[in-house]
């Protein structure tokens, strides 16, 4: 499938980050919650999680805070982050910090760790093919990034580095810090980072398929 290097312009697309509509919102929670989904899919095969989820874990595992309210108190720091850097969030930023943590920890309550290793395979690339759907919603709506990319693209605005290389470093910093805190590093981690651009970029272009069919 050929893969989409932009996002299309969509009837639920904001003019701003805070101009709300209703015709946003349900692309913008339904992809926030199957992005909080898809982490949770690969937290509970037990294979590894996405390198932020390894950090969030590791935060858990040395605090009285649930996965996902580690999730959203480490988006609450990135998000403080932001503000040196001159970068401003959306509507769209304060929901990811919300939602994703939610479902993450709704995920990780009602759903059972298999003991299948061929579920497991299907928890890590079920979880990656959820995110990258989530992904290309989220961002379709044009409401702002979440706390992790924002600091990711103000720091490539900032000091005029490569987003390549801001996003791997940022990841890889958070994932050992993750790991030695007791996170779970493991395959899951690989295939997701392998794999995650495809996934989006495959999404994205299904999305602009379905968008120009209904054009009229």
């Amino acid at each position: 499938m050929r893969l989409s290097h932009k996002i299309p312009v969509t009837p639920w697309r904001a003019t701003s980050t805070w101009a709300i509509r209703p015709r946003m919102l349900a692309p913008l929670l339904v992809g926030l919650s199957l992005f909080g989904f898809g982490e949770g899919l690969l937290v509970q095969s037990h294979w590894g999680a996405t390198p932020w989820t390894v950090f969030a874990e590791g935060v858990s595992r040395h605090s009285n805070l649930s996965l996902g309210w580690s999730t959203a108190l480490i988006s609450s720091v990135v998000l403080l982050l932001w503000f040196p850097l001159r970068e401003r969030p959306g509507f769209g930023t304060i929901s990811n910090l919300i939602v994703i943590a939610y479902v993450l920890d709704l995920t990780t309550y009602a759903l059972a760790v298999p003991s299948n290793p061929g579920l497991k395979i299907l928890y890590i690339v079920g979880g990656v093919v959820v995110i990258g759907v989530g992904s290309a919603l989220y961002l379709s709506t044009n409401l702002g990034p979440g706390p992790r990319d924002g600091l990711m693209t103000s720091i490539h605005r900032r000091f005029h580095v490569s987003l390549v290389y801001v996003r791997l470093t940022l990841e890889l910093i958070v994932v050992v810090i993750g790991w030695s805190m007791g996170g779970t590093l493991g395959v899951g981690t690989v295939f997701f980072a392998a794999t995650i651009g495809f996934s989006i970029g495959a999404s994205l272009n299904v999305m602009e398929r379905i968008v120009r069919r209904f054009q009229p």
